[in-house]
């Protein structure tokens, strides 16, 4: 099929490469894994999609045993599943029920869920009291479905927050009530714009030591930190100065592979975007990392890295689009069409491009079905 390269360019190309990782895997013994799961839109349906969100949630669900499947572990109702981008609170609520439920019912399925304070509106968000009310809110529901808390970046503390103090005295607040350690996200503002600043302070070294302050005051109702700052040296120097016990979880889906591998002393565990799209590669790759061969290691994720620079390339907020066009072509969904209209979010330059390095990668399940469901996007941009 011809390919649009951008600026007039064209490029004739057929994915070749069916990827070569088992379809099932036990978890890994020496690094945890969770996947950040997208979720699948009902196409069929009369709501605007653009301000009712629809899920599909058969196949929803499906792809949860698709990571289960692949010995991650889920992080539910985050950013990749369009959390606070199309993925209202009400649509969040069933999902986390829906998912805990059936984790519950699948024998070895870790779930942890996101809590936030996203149903907070912004006209209602008039003080720290209304933040902290509405980070309770959500809390007790996660907890009440039996899964793990993961705390999610807040934009109305973001907003409203006049320093440090602030975003201490919430957190301090929060994690003294959470019933199991909960895994903290600081999500920076290339994912979201409206957190720029998180943490009281737009210094990320004066951020930083207010995060590590945080953690430090609540070891014991911490499991982890995810950072996602797409920076590997700041994720390198958080991870120096973690209290014991509380885990650094990586969120930089441009250098996971040397994060999570380690420097000898230390290493990330993993709660990556990235890991919905190339799910049985990386389970292939934390497999290698168990049996110590470094080499195998390297040689299954090495390909995957562009990928998923491309993928996350900015507007980073936008990857979404990639991670279902993904499980489009892949043959876990049967259309192309995301809540919240969010398909049309990546140009098919950007698409065509992600197609190449997916299958250059080693991440296309059936190389002839992923041809025809390219050409039908192609298709719908009027590339016959």
């Amino acid at each position: 099929m011809r390919l649009p390269m951008g600026d007039g360019a064209w490029i004739e190309y057929a994915a070749a490469n069916a990827a070569p990782w088992p379809e099932t895997s036990p978890p890994s013994a020496s690094r945890v894994a969770y996947a950040a799961a997208h979720v699948v839109a009902n196409p069929f349906t009369t709501a605007d999609p653009s301000t009712q969100p629809c899920i599909d949630w058969d196949a929803t669900l499906a792809f949860r045993h698709v990571l289960w499947g692949q010995g991650l572990a889920v992080a539910e109702a985050m950013d990749t599943a369009q959390r606070g981008m199309g993925l209202a609170w009400p649509a969040a609520q069933e999902l986390i029920q829906r998912a805990t439920l059936e984790a519950a019912a699948t024998s070895g399925a870790v779930i942890a869920c996101g809590a936030g304070t996203d149903h907070l509106a912004p006209r209602d968000a008039l003080s720290m009291e209304d933040v902290a009310r509405a980070y309770e809110t959500q809390v007790a529901f996660v907890e009440a479905q039996g899964a793990r808390v993961i705390l999610m970046a807040s934009r109305a503390l973001a907003a409203l927050a006049t320093g440090p103090e602030d975003y201490i005295a919430i957190y301090d607040r929060i994690l003294a009530q959470v019933q199991q350690p909960a895994i903290i996200h600081w999500l920076g503002e290339m994912f979201d714009p409206a957190l720029t600043g998180y943490w009281g302070t737009r210094d990320l070294a004066v951020a930083m030591d207010v995060c590590v302050d945080v953690l430090g005051r609540h070891a014991a109702k911490i499991d982890g930190i995810k950072l996602s700052l797409l920076d590997d040296a700041q994720e390198i120097a958080l991870r120096a100065r973690l209290p014991a016990g509380v885990r650094m979880y990586t969120g930089d889906d441009f250098n996971y592979p040397a994060l999570i591998l380690g420097d000898g002393s230390r290493h990330s565990d993993a709660l990556l975007g990235v890991f919905d799209p190339i799910a049985p590669a990386a389970a292939a790759a934390l497999q290698a990392l168990d049996a110590g061969d470094i080499a195998r290691y390297d040689a299954i994720f090495a390909p995957t890295v562009p990928f998923a620079r491309h993928l996350f390339a900015a507007p980073t907020r936008f990857y979404k689009t990639g991670v279902v066009f993904m499980a489009y072509v892949n043959g876990y969904q049967d259309h192309f069409r995301m809540i919240g209209r969010a398909e049309g979010q990546r140009s098919v330059v950007h698409l065509a491009r992600l197609f190449m390095l997916a299958d250059q990668a080693q991440l296309l399940r059936d190389p002839d079905l992923a041809n025809d469901r390219m050409q039908r996007v192609l298709g719908v941009a009027g590339i016959v």
